[in-house]
């Protein structure tokens, strides 16, 4: 029988505040080994929103957040909301032009920023006429010795303090209590402006709802079924990512637990970081679990502290998975990998493997009050178990839709005869007779690269834009660290000098496409394969590939 929840009708910020009042002193985050309470944490929202106040932030703004994991990215995603604005959440290694765009799409007057990309902010500042724009410093809140300790990445030009204000300044500027109204969103508001692809690969901002976030907390815990307050979860999955953000943050503060966030981690050696933090849960993407069964740091270690591990974002190989369990078994580890399935468009995942599932191949079942369907992608015809088709779902995580994208909104949610919402995924998979989801692959060309959505699309364009490039092809390869590798296959018109092309690509896509993005290598080719219809054979160029 299908398991129904009943989901708070308010806002992510009033959702968080209930909660604080009933965790109080318990750790809400640990950040370098510093312990910030529920208790503080709420406190620290209060102030972060009384600063947006005083700046000017009104119900309905987009205030960017351009943030790593540290305890001010927390504070604002939380602060916005009880002001009733929206998050417009960016990955801090995007391009100058995509955070440009990001910024203008939203009409955001407002940003923070992380102090590594000074460079970058300041052109944002000039050309998407912004009215704020703060630096924040992962060092700000650190304990002391790890402040003394702590390394930044070389900046060329320093920051100026005149130039930009800094988290400090921010706060002080408060306005004071009493003149500070409550104007939280409701549960159908948007709360935080996510990106991704869409279904035809240019970069959309997908719009998520207070009842998005709750309904997915909510059911995370349900699925999950072994969650308890005061559990300690390494929450390395960024918070501009609908598995960090909705999973790693939101989901740990509903049910009490300790969200242990970093900055920056190196997948070889997540390993350290286990034993450092020795946390009950673990939630990431494969590449964390090949880089775990490559490293000698488990030797003659236990890990029966751990009670739960989720791999998202993408597929985990049954090899993998395989040899993981062994591991974690091998290790005092009482649980198994458990895998799930989701994207964006419903905040992250909607379905979810059992403890100790022994069926090969799925992604679990569907979430409560989540329900799925297997289509033909042609005639749009439900199909019966284990045919497969396009995945469609519905269920209280679903998007409010794009942001200013109607005609991509109405192609991605579609209402049916009765009323109900259909989220049309662009995967294929099956389902079989027990309800247990099953991926196949996607329908649009799309890769996946240590847990991040990347379009080929978006960065050919990029590619294509230069005089001397005739014809260009950029193809996800197997890659047993990272899932897929970003390789750029390219053909020159007659004449060109191909080092001097791959010098002004190498600069023109650093401009242009976000650095996790940016292909690994440049191969250049005299032709492509090619289809039966003309077109280029992407499949041809991955096998061949994969032959060297």
């Amino acid at each position: 029988m299908k398991r129904h929840l009943e989901y708070p009708e308010c806002s992510i910020y009033d959702h968080i505040r209930k909660c604080a009042k009933e965790y109080g002193s318990l750790s809400a985050l640990e950040y370098f080994g510093r312990s910030i309470s529920y208790r503080e944490l709420i406190r620290e929202i209060n102030r972060c929103a009384c600063a947006l106040t005083a700046a000017g932030v009104n119900k309905g703004d987009s205030v960017s957040i351009c943030l790593p994991n540290i305890p001010q990215a927390v504070y604002l995603f939380y602060a916005v909301s009880k002001v009733g604005a929206v998050a417009n959440m960016i990955h801090p290694l995007s391009s100058e032009n995509e955070i440009i765009n990001y910024v203008k799409l939203t009409e955001s007057k407002y940003i923070f920023a992380v102090d590594l990309i000074a460079d970058k902010l300041r052109k944002v500042v000039r050309k998407a006429n912004v009215k704020l724009a703060v630096v924040i410093s992962p060092a700000d809140e650190m304990p002391v010795l790890y402040k003394a300790g702590y390394k930044l990445k070389e900046i060329k030009e320093r920051v100026k303090k005149s130039e930009f204000t800094d988290w400090k300044q921010f706060i002080l500027r408060a306005a004071p209590g009493d003149k500070y109204y409550n104007t939280h969103g409701g549960a159908d508001d948007c709360a935080a402006i996510l990106y991704s692809g869409g279904t035809t690969g240019k970069p959309k901002g997908i719009m998520l709802t207070n009842l998005n976030f709750n309904a997915l907390a909510l059911q995370s815990i349900d699925a999950c079924g072994c969650l308890e307050k005061g559990d300690r979860v390494l929450s390395v999955m960024p918070v501009f990512h609908g598995f960090g953000l909705g999973v790693c943050i939101h989901t740990v503060l509903t049910f009490g637990g300790t969200a242990v966030i970093l900055p920056k981690f190196n997948v070889a050696e997540f390993d350290k970081l286990i034993f450092k933090y020795r946390p009950g849960v673990i939630a990431g993407v494969p590449a964390i679990y090949e880089a775990m069964l490559r490293s000698d740091g488990f030797e003659r270690k236990q890990l029966d502290f751990i009670k739960c591990v989720i791999s998202g974002g993408d597929s985990l190989a049954e090899n993998t998975k395989l040899k993981l369990n062994e591991m974690l078994k091998v290790h005092g580890c009482k649980c198994t990998v458990r895998e799930g399935y989701g994207l964006t468009e419903c905040v992250t995942g909607s379905c979810l493997t059992p403890d100790k599932c022994t069926l090969t191949g799925t992604c679990g079942l569907p979430y409560a009050d989540t329900f799925y369907k297997i289509i033909d992608p042609e005639s749009g015809r439900e199909l019966p178990d284990g045919e497969t088709g396009e995945i469609i779902l519905r269920g209280p995580t679903v998007m409010k839709g794009y942001y200013k994208e109607p005609d991509e909104t109405a192609d991605t949610l579609v209402k049916d005869s009765d009323g109900y919402i259909w989220l049309y995924t662009g995967d294929l998979g099956c389902k079989d007779e027990n309800g247990y989801i099953y991926f196949r692959q996607r329908l649009k060309r799309m890769i996946v690269s240590n847990g991040y959505n990347i379009y080929p699309q978006v960065i050919e364009n990029v590619i294509s834009s230069h005089k001397d490039v005739a014809m260009c092809a950029v193809v996800g390869i197997p890659d047993e660290l990272r899932g897929q590798r970003v390789k750029a296959f390219v053909m020159l018109r007659e004449g060109a000098s191909r080092e001097k092309v791959r010098s002004e690509l190498e600069k023109l896509m650093q401009n242009n496409v976000s650095a996790y993005a940016i292909p690994k290598e440049i191969e250049f080719v005299d032709s492509f394969p090619k289809t039966l219809v003309g077109k280029i054979a992407y499949n041809e160029l991955i096998t061949e590939e994969m032959r060297k």
